[in-house]
């Protein structure tokens, strides 16, 4: 019995308020303040990422614009070429007596 209220008193005294340093007021205000600094810089970088992500985002889409237009030129191209290269075939070809 005398075992487990030292116990007791052994695990209360690990987890209580005893174990936690104290701090005067003017350093919790200054703890605080830091934390909404350091918390002021968290938004203000996840905004310019955010930013940055829709930049990037906005590019992108641009640049699969451009791609598209690009593949459509190419086919168009490619198909001319053909065609010019048969025109020229035809032209030299002889004629038949």
């Amino acid at each position: 019995m005398c075992y487990g209220q030292q116990r007791g008193g052994f695990s209360n005294d690990s987890l209580g308020p005893s174990r936690r340093p104290t701090r005067p007021a003017t350093d919790n205000a200054a703890v605080v303040e830091d934390l909404r600094g350091r918390l002021a810089e968290t938004e203000a970088r996840l905004a310019r990422a955010r930013a940055r992500e829709a930049d990037l985002s906005r590019r992108l889409e641009e640049m699969k614009r451009f791609v598209s237009v690009m593949e459509i030129l190419e086919t168009y191209l490619k198909r001319r070429f053909i065609e010019q290269q048969e025109h020229v075939a035809h032209l030299f070809t002889p004629l038949p007596p």
